[in-house]
């Protein structure tokens, strides 16, 4: 059997490809050499932009299949029956560090997943904890800023970490869960995922609910422990990479089972905190969970670059049935997303293979720009309306609108009855062991003890004492024993 001819990307056959063309033997090189150039060219382009957020990250194939009936709530295609299978890819990811970081560290965890519906593609963009740090779009890039690298030190700096979170108290919640035993997953098969945002599901009835997504790991849920981290990251920095590609190599699928917390629309205005705030969760005693279906990952993708890298999540790529909540966060990253990957990756990302619909096919006016590979050309029309039989609009809403009043400006949330920073992080706190609330203070006490400036220890001091008395006194006498030594 002959082999493969290796060519040049246009084509043409190499004669060579262990010698560069020169100017005879031993002398320079030919500017003529056009595999070469071609080569070297396109090594320097092989890597484009990270992302900000979520660089370092892993992903695997599967598929979606519902077990519960749920379309009393919504009328979303691949939720519609009992047994429906919907293929779907979901990435992980680490939050504040780079491509090159490492797997186990404490960081909140990304949990995206898209949903190749008959309908169009749904992602679902979410993180392994509940909750988040802040509640408005506006203070996402100050606080990336003060968990990314010093622009001057070049490393991650207690002083801005701590700082940032002293001036904002709705963190305290997100910082318990993180500084907490679930802080570092042992790996991605053993934590949870939530859809962390409210949104809306729509029923055929055009009644509107809003949800909440919670994936539950059928691995069971598996920590490491600071010392333990540290030891993992130093040996494999790899090693959540690792665990994933080869328990599915193995034939061992990870699952989560899918459940959802569903608030009828009209109970929001009246619930006794803000239901669209991300700094807190829906008590199960008031919603409890309902079970929807169960997801699986199956297969590894077959170039990590192409098809992880590449991926893009927006969470305003809704289908039928599902839509967005006043959540002011997730009204932030319907655009946030998908302007990262025009910059990222082109207008155009959206035809990569691991972004375009698979169950369906994308129809619109969209044409040309950088890498334009959808084909539509000769008389085919790039307006709309047209007389030649172009797609058209349907003029059926995907989600149930959401009423809007008042005065335009920027406005602090709305209070509720019961709206507060730091109960929800107490709550969090005694719902712990006493060698988990030992571990949490240590975690904390570590990283607080290194802020230089005593003004912004008290300010989170006072956050921790405000959650729960115990939890501030605890914090205090650690932090000041570790800055005593």
């Amino acid at each position: 059997m002959s082999k493969r001819v290796l060519t040049t990307e246009s084509g043409a056959p190499v004669a060579d490809n262990q010698n560069s063309a020169s100017a005879g033997v031993g002398g320079p090189l030919l500017l003529q050499d056009q595999h070469l150039l071609e080569k070297l060219a396109r090594f320097n382009r092989e890597r484009i932009p990270e992302r900000v957020v979520h660089a370092r990250g892993s992903g695997a194939y599967g598929h979606f299949e519902v077990t519960d009936d749920v379309t009393g709530y919504t009328h979303a295609g691949f939720l519609s029956e009992i047994g429906k299978r919907t293929e779907v890819f979901l990435r992980f990811s680490t939050v504040a560090d780079s491509l090159g970081g490492a797997d186990a560290v404490r960081d909140p965890r990304g949990f995206a997943v898209k949903f190749y519906t008959e309908e169009g593609n749904y992602d679902l963009v979410g993180n392994n904890t509940p909750v988040f740090f802040i509640k408005d779009p506006i203070k996402f890039p100050d606080f990336i800023h003060s968990q990314k690298r010093d622009p001057f030190t070049g490393r991650q700096e207690a002083d801005n970490v701590w700082d940032f979170w002293a001036h904002a108290p709705e963190a305290t919640h997100q910082v318990t869960w993180l500084m907490g035993d679930r802080g570092i997953p042992a790996s991605y098969r053993h934590m949870n995922g939530y859809g962390s945002h409210t949104y809306q599901w729509t029923n055929a009835e055009g009644e509107a609910f809003f949800v909440k997504y919670h994936f539950k790991t059928n691995q069971g849920i598996r920590s490491l422990s600071s010392e333990q981290a540290a030891e993992l990251a130093g040996k494999d920095p790899n090693s959540h990479q690792t665990d994933l590609l080869q328990a599915i190599e193995r034939g061992v699928h990870p699952s989560w089972t899918l459940y959802v917390q569903i608030m009828p629309a009209a109970e929001a205005a009246d619930y006794r905190f803000n239901p669209f705030d991300l700094t807190k969760v829906w008590p199960h005693k008031d919603h409890p969970l309902q079970r929807v279906g169960r997801l699986v990952l199956d297969r590894n993708p077959d170039n990590v670059f192409a098809e992880v890298e590449q991926a893009a999540f927006s969470p305003n790529n809704f289908v039928p049935g599902i839509g967005p909540s006043p959540d002011k966060m997730l009204q932030g990253r319907l655009f946030a997303y998908a302007d990262a990957h025009r910059y990222r990756l082109g207008v155009n990302h959206t035809q990569l293979a691991v972004n375009a619909p698979k169950a369906t096919t994308a129809q619109n006016y969209g044409r040309d720009g950088l890498m334009a590979v959808n084909g539509q050309g000769r008389d085919a029309k790039n307006y709309e309306p047209n007389s030649y039989d172009g797609p058209a609009q349907t003029g059926r809403p995907l989600s149930a609108p959401l009423a809007v009043f008042g005065h335009t400006g920027t406005h602090e949330a709305p209070l509720h009855t019961k709206d507060d920073d730091f109960f929800q992080a107490g709550e969090l706190y005694r719902l712990m062991s006493p060698e988990e609330k030992s571990r949490l203070v240590a975690n904390i006490a570590g990283g607080l003890s290194q802020v230089s400036r005593d003004d912004v220890i008290e300010k989170n001091l006072a956050h921790f004492h405000a959650a729960d008395p115990e939890y501030g006194k605890r914090v205090e006498e650690a932090v000041r024993a570790l800055r005593e030594d």
